[in-house]
């Protein structure tokens, strides 16, 4: 797997057009599992999952926001969870998913817009491979914090590429001195492992 692969080259593309971004995923979802794990390397589900592990307890209710196949969930589910939604833009990506058996509820969402979550709904959330080039911005971070409870705990990875381009110190800042969040660390860790890829994997409680 490498940039030459022509659905690679389209998601790294992606420049926030939401039909081009469901269509990409709607053809990359029965082969995303084997292209992303084997080919590129992709470690970032599991690092999250273990971050978030030592956070919370395993009863908590998690959401996983931008999930994909499933990838995250799984390794959730492996850790001790049970009480995992999910939510993603591609409706082709939760039926992956769904076969996976490791979530209780799936439903497509946009996370460019506010989310249709009530407030405090969940005790964590995670996002895994969302906050890169051509997908969501920094501010969708603003609705994780708002349908997670007072602390609660938000784990989400930020892109090497997008991570001073987008603005995501600041912003981070921004947040804690608007009271929303709490940083309890921002720690680089691999992405894709064989395409060299590193991320920020960020670890915020809400206020």
């Amino acid at each position: 797997m490498s940039e030459n692969n022509p659905l690679l080259r389209r998601v790294y593309a992606l420049d926030g057009d939401k039909e081009e971004t469901r269509r990409v995923y709607a053809e990359w979802a029965e082969q995303y599992d084997r292209d992303t794990l084997d080919g590129m390397g992709y470690v970032a589900p599991g690092l999250v999952a273990k971050e978030l592990s030592g956070l919370v307890a395993r009863d908590a209710k998690v959401l996983d926001a931008g999930c994909g196949t499933g990838l995250a969930g799984v390794e959730l589910k492996k850790l001790g969870f049970g009480d995992i939604d999910g939510i993603d833009l591609s409706g082709e990506m939760l039926e992956v998913a769904r076969e996976k058996g490791a979530y209780d509820k799936l439903a497509e969402a946009d996370m460019t817009v506010p989310l249709e979550i009530a407030d405090d709904s969940y005790d964590a959330a995670i996002s895994v491979g969302v906050f890169t080039s051509g997908h969501v911005k920094p501010e969708a971070l603003d609705e994780l914090a708002r349908i997670t409870r007072k602390g609660g705990q938000i784990v989400v990875t930020v892109h090497e590429k997008v991570w001073e381009a987008d603005g995501y110190p600041d912003y981070l800042e921004d947040m804690e001195k608007r009271g929303l969040v709490s940083i309890k660390a921002v720690k680089e860790a691999p992405y894709h492992r064989k395409e060299g890829y590193s991320c920020q994997i960020c670890i915020l409680e809400v206020l």
